[in-house]
């Protein structure tokens, strides 16, 4: 078989002889390079076309997987947040409990102190003020909230540590306060007879007057002057019906000449408690109060101590 080409040149005409062997394989060469240019120029021009939205994919697959990741570490960082907020709360909390009891205390040792109404009010915040200064910084939180939280509790426990020291020593101050006798033992009346040498009401002669006489009515309300043991309630020789209390730290006061005996012994009183009433037993000219005051074993002047206030 044979292919005749004729050019419009009119040039002499080519002919293929296809029975020809070398023919057939250039013939057959230049078919597989023009089917190869074709694809390649088709695979060339399908990646143009194909690449930016390949691209585009692969970028939002990136941020998607960046987002992802963000997400996670967010919330990580919630709920660390979360636990530092919860810590605070009970932190917070804690002060708040904290701020209660030394206002508590604070209010007890105001009373105990017998400070004036209003001096100390603990349910107000302190009163500050000043000028004004525009030329300092911003406050800023501290860097470390954490830190200063603790510091202000270890500084409330500081000072409610002092605070209870304190109490305990106003309180021990007042115990002693209240065993030691102090005032008269009746409302009224007025002093008879002194402590020391003295005329005997009965015999004339110098004679030793261990306590003070206080006259007042019959039957008038005798109080005890500090807290107390009754230890002795009864009759003896002089001094009519008496009442004997045991204060401690060495004080004893007695109450003689009474008319009735109202406390009794082993009883614990306080001060101001009723104890008896006033009478005229024993050696008595008239309705009042012998009373004496003995410290460590020795009866004392009880002058001083009924003249005291407490």
């Amino acid at each position: 078989m044979q292919i005749i080409l004729v050019s419009r040149s009119k040039k002499v005409p080519k002919t293929l002889d296809l029975a020809c062997r070398r023919m057939r394989w250039r013939i057959a060469a230049m078919a597989t390079v023009a089917v190869t240019g074709c694809m390649a120029l088709g695979a060339t021009v399908a990646l143009a076309l194909a690449s930016p939205r390949d691209r585009a994919l692969s970028q939002i697959s990136e941020l998607q997987q960046k987002i992802k990741a963000q997400d996670i570490m967010l919330g990580a960082v919630r709920r660390d947040a979360q636990r530092d907020l919860d810590a605070l709360a009970v932190k917070l909390g804690q002060l708040q409990a904290q701020s209660a009891r030394l206002n508590a205390l604070g209010e007890r040792l105001a009373q105990m102190g017998k400070l004036d109404d209003g001096e100390f009010d603990f349910d107000q915040a302190p009163p500050v003020g000043g000028v004004e200064d525009t030329t300092g910084s911003a406050y800023t939180l501290p860097q470390n909230l954490d830190t200063s939280i603790k510091q202000l509790a270890t500084q409330f426990d500081g000072q409610q540590a002092q605070l209870s020291a304190l109490q305990s020593l106003l309180m021990d101050a007042r115990i002693e306060s209240n065993l030691k006798p102090t005032g008269m033992p009746v409302q009224g009346g007025y002093i008879s007879s002194y402590f020391g040498t003295r005329p005997d009401p009965f015999s004339g002669r110098n004679a030793r007057h261990t306590g003070i006489d206080i006259a007042t009515p019959l039957g008038t309300p005798v109080h005890a002057v500090a807290e107390g043991m009754v230890t002795f309630a009864g009759i003896r020789s002089g001094y009519g019906d008496v009442i004997e209390i045991d204060h401690g730290n060495g004080y004893m006061t007695r109450y003689a000449h009474n008319s009735k005996l109202i406390a009794h012994p082993g009883q614990r009183v306080r001060v101001g408690d009723v104890i008896a009433d006033a009478g005229s037993t024993g050696r008595s000219t008239g309705a009042h109060v012998h009373f004496e005051v003995w410290y460590k074993g020795r009866v004392v002047n009880p002058l001083a101590y009924v003249r005291s206030h407490r």
